[in-house]
């Protein structure tokens, strides 16, 4: 799956374009910074997720962060589209490829193709180094800031991609952006500011974000093409709907509980409810499977000739000899003088069974008692 999507993705314009466009304008971007002053407001502060140290005058990570962190993943709203259009996801699952690898196989894609384009940034950077003497840690960090943001984005607009109408796949998009912003920026703000600086708690509640936004993108991608929904369950797709509404709230009620410290327990909580809101009920594993409800017709007893034990046992000729046409002296008529056979009983090998009838069944509206779109 990752494969073929790869394959696809290169050839579209959504790859070339912005590859392309993106080393001119870092051309560009570097060529003003050699004649502007690096303003390192934000230095205290330096680490990863730091969104502030964009605009310390850096042109060059304007253009890297703007393509590779919102430009390019929005290609990733073409993906499901066709899929959910045309019914492939219903012959896809007939492969054994479950509703896991064809979600994963299609973000590698998409992220895969955001990657190459922002590492074949990387000799700008190393320039920039020899030539600007740029501060190496902040940007290690303002790296992969790029790098996490632009998978935090490609699962959303993979996850917007799912639903239908443009209107749904735009407030499902902005809906996961917004969220995003909110649970991101209230434990990461609290831990800096308690710490006074980017330290360890910091980057803590950094793993739990991305764990956090990248299983509820995922999830919801991976609800929207299960086959079947049970009258007696909630939409996995809407559940996670609720989920980005108040996954804000539960990483702010964190942040005041821990005093700002460690508010990503909250995102990571989150996370694992996310991974377990679509889950089909299935049997244990040592349960009996059960029987089958449909009845059918007994068929027919099976009879087999059976040789009496007290009777004497009958040659392997005697029914060759039965059918041997016999010629009479007195006239040329063949008559055929059938042999006695030897006394044979017959027995039923299975006792009849009473015959029952067929119950036929009331034919029932699938689209209605089983969930079926």
């Amino acid at each position: 799956m990752t494969v073929k999507e790869l394959r696809q993705g290169l050839r579209r314009g959504i790859f070339l374009i912005p590859f392309l466009a993106i080393h001119v304008f870092a051309i560009v971007a570097m060529y003003a910074e050699f004649y502007m002053e690096d303003s390192l407001s934000s230095e205290k502060y330096t680490g990863v997720m730091q969104v502030f140290l964009f605009f310390d005058q850096s042109p060059f990570w304007w253009v890297a962060g703007g393509i590779c962190m919102f430009l390019m993943p929005l290609s990733a709203l073409l993906l499901m589209g066709p899929e959910m259009d045309e019914g492939n996801y219903e012959l896809l699952q007939m492969t054994p490829l479950s509703r896991w690898k064809i979600v994963l196989g299609k973000f590698f894609a998409i992220w895969s193709i955001c990657l190459l384009t922002f590492s074949s940034l990387l000799p700008y950077m190393i320039v920039r180094y020899f030539v600007g003497g740029m501060d190496v840690w902040r940007n290690i960090a303002m790296a992969l800031t790029v790098v996490s943001l632009s998978a935090i984005f490609c699962v959303g607009a993979l996850a917007a991609s799912s639903f239908e109408t443009a209107m749904g796949k735009t407030g499902v998009m902005l809906l996961f952006t917004a969220s995003a912003a909110l649970a991101g920026g209230i434990p990461l703000a609290g831990s800096a500011l308690s710490g006074g600086e980017c330290g360890i708690f910091y980057h803590l509640n950094v793993i739990a974000f991305i764990f956090c936004y990248m299983t509820l993108g995922l999830v919801m991608a991976r609800s929207r093409i299960r086959l079947l929904v049970h009258h007696y369950e909630v939409k996995p797709s809407w559940m996670v709907i609720g989920l980005l509404i108040f996954t804000p709230l539960v990483a702010g009620m964190a942040t005041l509980i821990t005093a700002g410290w460690i508010g990503g327990l909250g995102l990571a909580a989150m996370g694992v409810v996310a991974k377990y809101s679509d889950v089909s009920p299935k049997a244990a594993k040592w349960a009996p499977a059960p029987e089958m409800n449909i009845k059918v017709a007994a068929s027919a007893p099976a009879w087999e000739p059976v040789l009496d034990a007290d009777a004497p046992q009958a040659s392997p000729l005697d029914d060759v000899y039965a059918s041997t046409p016999v010629t009479t002296p007195d006239s040329s008529l063949q008559v055929e003088e059938p042999i006695e056979n030897k006394p044979i009983l017959i027995i039923p090998k299975v006792a009849p069974k009473e015959s029952k009838p067929i119950i036929r069944y009331p034919k029932i509206n699938k689209d209605k008692h089983d969930g079926w779109k």
